[in-house]
């Protein structure tokens, strides 16, 4: 199980929105420049939240700006990035395959990947899409750490 530190910025019903990355960690991380999480964060100006399921914990529990830890199985991040990163790539492969064995022209070839790179992304999305409440794919709430400051989260959704 993959565990990471988060501080919680929203709950949205039976969910929860979690920040991940620590801008103070950046400081003192030796990657720096290297790093694009946070040249990403100081462009746009705006951190990504994570959608966390809340597994066997009681959300009513959780207030703004807590510490908690999220965790994934290291499975789903192995067969998510082979899916994600893979599977557009082998459809485009065999769009120019296909295409390539029933005719000579590279437009129609050139057309066949861009069409075969666009069905891969698809299915990854529509996989995506029935997968979303999935527990089994998404991080889940393993443990609160404290840093409450006292502001009890409405149920309303800011994401």
């Amino acid at each position: 199980m993959i565990r990471e530190t988060g501080r919680v910025t929203s709950i949205c019903g039976d969910e929860l929105w979690v920040e991940t990355i620590q801008q103070s960690a950046c400081q003192s991380c030796a990657a720096q420049k290297g790093c694009g999480q946070s040249l990403i964060a100081k462009v746009t100006g705006k951190t990504t939240a994570i959608r966390v399921l809340p597994g066997t914990r009681d959300l009513s529990q959780i207030t703004m700006n807590e510490q908690v830890v999220i965790g994934i199985p290291e499975d789903v991040v192995v067969n998510g990035s082979f899916l994600t990163y893979l599977l557009p790539l082998l459809m485009m492969v065999a769009g120019v395959v296909l295409a390539g064995s029933y005719s000579g022209s590279d437009t129609v070839v050139g057309l066949s990947a861009i069409a075969g790179l666009l069905l891969g992304g698809g299915w990854v999305r529509f996989y995506s899409y029935l997968n979303r409440n999935n527990e089994e794919f998404h991080p889940v709430l393993m443990d609160v750490e404290g840093g409450r400051d006292g502001i009890i989260v409405s149920q309303g959704c800011s994401y």
